[in-house]
């Protein structure tokens, strides 16, 4: 079948030579090879978050991390905040792991403000909050250095960040924001294919690992740490997936980080200039919009044009592209176009193109 070009919130598009890494021959997993693989890439991850921990590799999506973070770390209760279909639906892992939670929702389309964080906190109920930096089904970037500045006056509380779909898209300083856990799957910003999540832990959420009694095996945080301090994974890896991540820090870190986050900066402006040119407002609050993927409103919320959405996605799809109609209650009142990833302003122009043509005929 002919091949749809990715503009969805993720998967996104692999490259060729990230394709050929992730086909790169087996070697064993517990042997010399491995290890050496893991050592050299070590350094090339801590790059990438801005930290001297290491960092982990899950051969899971990053939903395994998100889970394993709660069974680690929340011994008394978790403040789950959310606005939007994926930090809702961590206040429910968070219940169905066993732990107590107590929601902190903000409308969809508006972000998680240190603020409202900080009301919660100070009523002592918490030792863990989650919060998604990047919340891709309404488009918005809450503001993450603020989380990091209130994670000082609360340093016993675990701050555990999900960074999926912003990790290499926008700067995420782990050691300077001080935050317990930050995890990302390998599917968005970074342009592999989905099935692996990398992810940094505080030396505090270590030890506060070690003393939970029901943490598991195979997201046991202490675990992760004892076998990467050997270059090694707990359980057997997706040794193609670690191949794929190799090359692509490789081009990640050739391009230069800051070029890679003004090139994301570049094209998402790109599509908000075509979304707001042909009559359209942003979902987000303004200030508040995602950098990797842009959220259109589509009649979510008052004012602005209004399409039929099934019908602009065929006439795009019909065109060779592949974007999103809206995902939970705002499916279909909103699309989602992403720009994550390897994409250029170069490789976004045939898709703004297939766009317009498509809205003359919806």
């Amino acid at each position: 079948m002919p091949h749809l070009k990715l503009h969805i919130p993720g998967p996104v598009e692999v490259s060729e030579k990230t394709f050929r890494a992730f086909c790169s021959p087996m070697i064993g997993h517990r042997g010399q090879g491995f290890k050496d693989l893991y050592a050299i890439l070590q350094p090339k991850l801590q790059a990438l978050l801005a930290t001297k921990q290491l960092v982990f590799l899950s051969t899971s999506s990053a939903w395994g991390v998100m889970e394993g973070a709660v069974r680690n770390l929340v011994h008394k209760k978790v403040l789950n905040c959310m606005c939007g279909a994926f930090s809702d639906k961590w206040f429910d892992v968070s219940k169905r792991c066993g732990k107590p939670a107590e929601a902190l929702q903000v409308p969809w389309g508006s972000p998680i403000r240190a603020e409202a964080v900080d009301r919660q906190l100070a009523t002592g109920q918490f030792d863990a909050l989650t919060y998604i930096h990047n919340e891709t089904s309404t488009g918005v970037m809450s503001p993450l250095t603020e989380l990091g500045a209130l994670k000082r006056k609360y340093p016993d509380i675990m701050f555990i960040v999900d960074c999926v779909s912003s990790l290499t898209g926008v700067p995420v300083a782990f050691d300077e924001l001080g935050i317990d856990v930050v995890l990302a799957g390998t599917q968005k910003a970074l342009a592999l294919p989905p099935g692996l999540a990398v992810f940094a832990c505080s030396a505090a959420a270590l030890a506060k690992a070690a003393t939970t009694k029901d943490r598991g095996y195979y997201f046991d945080l202490v675990e992760f740490q004892k076998n990467a301090e050997q270059h090694m994974t707990p359980s057997t890896p997706s040794i193609g997936h670690v191949y794929a991540l190799a090359s692509k820090l490789d081009d990640i870190l050739e391009e230069g980080l800051e070029a890679r986050f003004e090139r994301h900066r570049r094209t998402n402006q790109m599509v908000r200039d075509w979304a707001t040119g042909n009559g359209f407002n942003l979902f987000p609050e303004p200030g508040f919009e995602s950098r990797t993927l842009t959220c259109v409103n589509n009649g979510a919320r008052s004012g602005g044009r209004t399409v039929d959405v099934p019908k602009l996605q065929k006439l795009v799809k019909d065109q060779g592209f592949l974007i999103d109609g809206g995902y939970g209650k705002i499916k279909g009142s909103t699309f989602r176009i992403s720009n994550m990833g390897d994409e250029t302003e170069a490789s976004m122009l045939p898709l703004l193109a297939a766009l317009d043509a498509a809205l003359k005929q919806v």
